[in-house]
């Protein structure tokens, strides 16, 4: 009977012990930082926010200051070409670059550029991913090309390796984040 309640003991600890493992190792990979933000602007502008939070993980990894050799800036790797665009576009009163690093504005212009793309593109988030990442540009002539896409509405084959590379880690990302946001997870994540 002792060994049957020792066994028990140790296996019941094991499985709390794997439990807190996989806990802290999906708040290390799929950190949730500024929900609130994203929580707002997402409802705004019409996007999941998981998939807000997926491309923010893979531009920035949550990082506010992050900027790439290419120039790109903020959460949301917001290139100045980019924000030059969307800020007139949006009639942003008071925008200054030297506030591009503040996550509540970051986010906001970000995710107005994923509505944007989001229209643009009929609602179809790889080709948005794709156009955040090469330039909507590229995607769209990629659309009209049948080596890419069998009906001029989605890729079949994105031919740059980094932009496919970067849709699949957004859309696995997205699934993650999906599934994190339906639970209380995220609330204890971001505190």
């Amino acid at each position: 009977m002792f060994r049957f309640i020792k066994f028990l003991l140790v296996s019941v600890l094991w499985i709390i012990i794997i439990l807190f493992t996989a806990y802290c190792a999906l708040c290390i990979l799929f950190p949730i930082k500024y929900a609130e933000e994203i929580l707002e602007y997402s409802d705004k502008y019409g996007l999941e926010p998981g998939f807000v939070c997926a491309i923010i993980n893979t531009e920035s990894r949550f990082v506010p200051h992050a900027e790439s050799h290419k120039g790109a800036r903020g959460l949301m790797q917001l290139m100045p070409n980019t924000i030059d665009w969307a800020v007139d576009k949006m009639d942003m009163e008071g925008f200054s670059y030297a506030n591009i690093e503040d996550p509540d504005v970051n986010i906001e212009i970000g995710c107005w550029v994923l509505a944007f793309l989001s229209e643009q593109f009929d609602g179809n988030m790889e080709n948005v991913a794709a156009a955040y990442n090469a330039g909507s540009g590229n995607v769209e002539k990629w659309l009209s090309n049948t080596d890419y896409s069998h009906d001029g509405k989605t890729l079949d084959i994105i031919p740059y390796s980094e932009t496919a590379a970067y849709v699949k880690r957004v859309m696995s990302h997205e699934r993650v984040y999906k599934i994190i946001l339906r639970t209380d997870l995220y609330e204890i994540a971001a505190d």
